[in-house]
């Protein structure tokens, strides 16, 4: 019973990833694979299996969560707080559910065949609505419409799967070269397609750290520069936003292009406006005020908007704060944010010298400052395969391709 356990285990864990973004219509399977997986866990796992998480990055992470957890519990909160926690704790679940898996190489082929179903079934929808409703191709909403998951998501996964290809590249020939190069190629269009700004900023990003990777030292001094000049353009955008957005957007027009939208940034610099006057509000708020407290928070925020349309669409939507930094500090306080951005800051430095690892920890970083990637199931589970990554880099056997080692 135990061998064939043993041998079905890694299967289900790759079929949970491949069936993550298509959570809507599948929506109960996700959960009981999880399930089946926690009560198989136990007969599949060996003693020698728990020494992967013996570092250091791994309790700082458990830290950080029962921080979490022992905050709200003892701010009588945890109730109203826990479906938020609850998405903290899966990706350490995941991270504690993968070490009895030995071979990396399966995990990623889910990453990779589920973004590739991703992006057949959203060019499919995106052709389907535009011929079936004779819709023009720039409007916004027939975009979004047809995308499988939301673009924000679609970015996230599509870029783990160009690195997941790219740490499958071989340094000298080998058949399956074509095909991790071919997904690196339709992922990268993709992202163009859509006008995934952020996944595109991040990929450009990764793309420029990895030049510190290479032997040809001369390119180390432009590289630094680019990626300074990256960096700060990028600071220079959102402070702009910020001292820009007025809480009383007078804006209307509901009908601009698509390549119009996917170069503001309105909704989110609103939403941190709010964020940042909450903060200021409340500047000795060590413990924070929770995660539920925050939502309603912003949403009495919204309610001053003076454009009617636009506060109806953020009163319908309840946006969250789309930075997971900022909501730490408001609904953990300043402790909860710290410890978050100390484990982020020693995995980082612990994994600097392969770059799959730092990869995706600078994804993750980059990410969090648009998104609360903890808020949704599916972001916890991608957070899941991030820190998989960061916690168990020396344990998961795939090719290097960073010269110096």
């Amino acid at each position: 019973m135990r061998i064939l356990l043993s041998s079905i285990y890694p299967y289900a864990f790759m079929l949970l990833y491949l069936i993550i973004p298509f959570d809507d219509y599948v929506r109960a399977l996700p959960n009981l694979l999880l399930a089946g997986l926690v009560l198989t866990f136990p007969f599949v796992v060996d003693k020698k299996d728990f020494k992967k998480i013996k570092g250091v990055s791994f309790f700082l992470y458990l830290i950080f969560v029962c921080y979490l957890l022992g905050n709200s519990f003892f701010s009588d909160r945890l109730e109203s707080d826990f479906v938020v926690i609850n998405k903290f704790f899966l990706p350490l679940i995941l991270v504690i559910l993968y070490i009895p898996i030995r071979d990396f190489k399966k995990i990623s082929k889910a990453i990779v065949f589920s973004s590739l179903a991703a992006i057949v079934f959203s060019v499919i929808n995106i052709v389907f609505l535009i011929t079936s409703k004779n819709i023009d191709f720039q409007q916004t909403s027939v975009i979004i419409e047809g995308l499988l998951i939301d673009r924000l998501y679609l970015g996230i996964l599509g870029i783990l799967s160009v690195l997941v290809s790219f740490n499958s590249l071989q340094k000298k020939y080998h058949p399956y070269n074509r095909y991790h190069l071919l997904n690196i190629l339709i992922n990268t269009l993709f992202l163009i397609c859509i006008m995934s700004k952020i996944g595109l900023l991040v990929l450009l990003m990764l793309v420029i750290v990895h030049q510190f990777y290479s032997e040809k030292t001369a390119f180390r001094k432009i590289i630094t520069i680019l990626l300074a000049f990256t960096v700060a353009v990028s600071v220079f955008a959102i402070y702009s936003g910020l001292s820009n957005t007025k809480s009383d957007i007078s804006e209307t027009n509901t009908e601009n292009t698509w390549f119009q939208n996917t170069l503001t940034f309105g909704v989110r610099t609103t939403v941190w406006r709010c964020a940042v006057n909450i903060i200021t509000e409340k500047p000795s708020n060590y413990f924070g005020i929770g995660f539920a407290e925050t939502k309603e928070n912003l949403i009495d925020c919204y309610k001053i908007i003076k454009d009617p349309i636009r506060r109806d669409q953020f009163l319908d939507r309840r946006y969250n704060a789309h930075n997971q930094y900022i909501d730490l500090i408001l609904g953990a306080g300043f402790i909860g944010f710290f410890l978050f951005a100390f484990f982020l800051l020693f995995t980082f430095i612990k994994n600097t010298n392969r770059y799959f690892p730092t990869a995706v920890c600078i994804m993750l970083i980059m990410y969090c400052l648009f998104e609360n990637i903890f808020h949704r199931q599916m972001g916890a589970y991608y957070a899941g395969f991030i820190l998989i990554i960061l916690l168990l880099a020396p344990n998961i056997t795939t090719p290097v391709l960073n010269s110096k080692e």
